[in-house]
This record gives C-alpha cells, sequence and structure tokens, in this order.
C-alpha cells in the first residue's frame, strides 16, 4: 500500500498535518530521523515522502538528523522515489549562504552580508561592515542566535561570553540591520510552489518567530491600558512583485512547500532574508482571517497536496517492510 512518507526529527509540530490527513483518510507514516539506520543496498518503499527536516534540530539535541536525512533523500532520489522537499530544498534550509546565491539569482534583493569563523574574525569583519549590524548563524532556524548590535562594545561582550552562538555549522553572518517602519516582517507561504498566503509576523519582541503554535511564548506584560496585538496576521489580498520571483527560485531548487521571509524597509523597498523549507502555520491566525475550515488554511492546503501526489503514484507491487 502506498504512503505518504513523513520524513522529520520533531513530532510536536506534526499534530496539525496528522489531523488534516486523517480527515481526508490519507494513509501516512512518519519517519523520525533523528537517528536509525536503512539498508541503502535495497529498495525503498513505494509512496511519497515529504520532507520536513529542519535547520534547527541541533537545539532539540537532534545533531546529525539532518546530514542523515541527507543520505536517506539520496537513497530514495536514486531509486526516482516521490520527494516533496528533495535534497536540494535541504541543502538551502540549513545554509543561509546557499540560501542568498540562489535567491540573488533570480533578481531577489539580499540583506548584505559578510561571513565569518571564529569570534575574532567575527570582530575583524564588523569593524569593516559598521553598526548597528546582525549577527545570524548560517545554520540556526527559528530565529536562534540572531541577534542585534549596536556597538563594538557590545559585540565584544556577546563574543567573549558563553551566549555567543555560532550555530550548528560555526559559520556567522554579519548581516545588514534593515528596519521595517512598523517592527514587522511579512512571511509567505508556499504549497506546490504555489503562493498561499502572507502572514505579518511582529518581531518587536524578537526574532524566533517560528509560527506553530507549539513554539509560542506568554505574552510579555503589558503597561496597564495596553492590549497586545496579534504576532501573526494574514494580510489579506497580499501582493508584491517578489511573489512571482519566489515560484521561480522554488521551481528551480526543488522546494514545494515553503515559508520565505521579508521585510519592508521605511522606502517600501523588500529585502528578503530567509528561506524555511520546513515551514509551519499559526492556528490563530488563520481563525482570526476565517480560513480555518477552507482550502486556504494551511496544513489542509498541504495535506490535500500531498493527498493528490499520493493518488498519482502507481499501486504499490508490495507491501515494503517498515
Amino acid at each position: 500500500m502506498n504512503k505518504v512518507y513523513i520524513i522529520h526529527e520533531n513530532g510536536a509540530w506534526l499534530p496539525p498535518l496528522r489531523n488534516a490527513l486523517e480527515d481526508l483518510g490519507t494513509p501516512y507514516t512518519e519517519w523520525h530521523l533523528d537517528s536509525g539506520f536503512f539498508n541503502f543496498s535495497s529498495p525503498p518503499p513505494d509512496g511519497v515522502f515529504y520532507n520536513r527536516m529542519s535547520a534547527s534540530s541541533h537545539t532539540r539535541g537532534h545533531v546529525h538528523a539532518p546530514e542523515y536525512t541527507a543520505s536517506v533523500l539520496s537513497w530514495l532520489g536514486a531509486h526516482g522515489r516521490r520527494v516533496v522537499n528533495d535534497s536540494r530544498a535541504l541543502e538551502l534550509e540549513i545554509s543561509k549562504v546557499k540560501q542568498y546565491a540562489a535567491l540573488e539569482a533570480f533578481g531577489i534583493r539580499v540583506p548584505k552580508t559578510m561571513v565569518a569563523v571564529g569570534p575574532k574574525a567575527v570582530r575583524d569583519a564588523a569593524a569593516q561592515f559598521g553598526f548597528p549590524l546582525m549577527l545570524k548563524p548560517n545554520r540556526g532556524g527559528k530565529g536562534a542566535g540572531v541577534q542585534l548590535f549596536q556597538s563594538v562594545e557590545a559585540l565584544d561582550r556577546y563574543l567573549e561570553s558563553a551566549d555567543y552562538d555560532a550555530g550548528r555549522d560555526g559559520t556567522t553572518l554579519i548581516q545588514q540591520f534593515i528596519e521595517s517602519a512598523d517592527k514587522s516582517i511579512i512571511r509567505c507561504e508556499f504549497v506546490s510552489g504555489k503562493f498561499l498566503y502572507a502572514v505579518k509576523v511582529d518581531t518587536s519582541k524578537g526574532f524566533e518567530l517560528c509560527p506553530a503554535d507549539v513554539c509560542q511564548i506568554e505574552d510579555q506584560a503589558c503597561p496597564v491600558g495596553e492590549v497586545p496585538g496579534p504576532m501573526f496576521e494574514i494580510l489579506n489580498d497580499f501582493s508584491h512583485s517578489n511573489i512571482g520571483k519566489y515560484e521561480q527560485f522554488l521551481a528551480a531548487n526543488g522546494i514545494e512547500v515553503s515559508g520565505i521571509e521579508m521585510i519592508v524597509d521605511s522606502d517600501g523597498m523588500a529585502w528578503t532574508y530567509d528561506v524555511n523549507t520546513n515551514t509551519n502555520y499559526n492556528d490563530d491566525a488563520e481563525a482570526l482571517a476565517a480560513i480555518s475550515d477552507t482550502p486556504r488554511a494551511g496544513m489542509r492546503a498541504l495535506a490535500k497536496f500531498l493527498d493528490q501526489e499520493l493518488s498519482q503514484q502507481a499501486p504499490a507491487v508490495a507491501v515494503a517492510a517498515e
């Protein structure tokens, strides 16, 4: 029997997708790839393989999960299996430098960036770059390790502290600080390589911006009389010239499910700074936009896409051992 195989390392993110697939009656199973083994000399099972491996896996103790997943995806590709978000998608998921190179090939504007390894190199690059500046790990995920610095003194204190986070691959990006007029970013969601909707995300409380409900923290205390606004807000009828470029970029790089983040500065110029191939959706934002029970809901759209892809597969000739 053909199935959808969900490749991942974090089960906490999966309940919404499980529910959506079960509502459709789509057979599925999960491959949790933080550890394990597979027989490279035998063919994989038949089905559709959806890669949800995350760049932030090391923050959950799954240090080698992306490398193991890369091996599994190579095995699947060698046997012609249908993979959603293939090896190239994983390659871009775990390297912002590679993302930027691929984005620029399609005329998509990315922030001015320098790349350094080691605290001294970061300090030397920052001295040339100037302040304010952002530091971010090349391989981070969820906004982990992203820091804003206004002075060399503040940067030195950080680099000399135990808080310094160079990410999983030890490579740090020194990057232009781009400020939007309202301290927000826009995240464009894509399913089947096509634009689904855009979300406005409030960054005033920091840069860890995973939209999954399980990632959210309680609102910080507000002054008396102030009511905090939603952190995630779906923008109805959003349009931008980047959307067509994003779709071309995704098609050229084996990415079918993605959230791409950009900042629009006070001059109206859009800067693209992150591509998430392990995208999540926010239930509260979808409920506020009244799309929770419609085909525009993220996990519903994703489950429908996977179900359609599964329906196009030839019947399995034998039931493979799992």
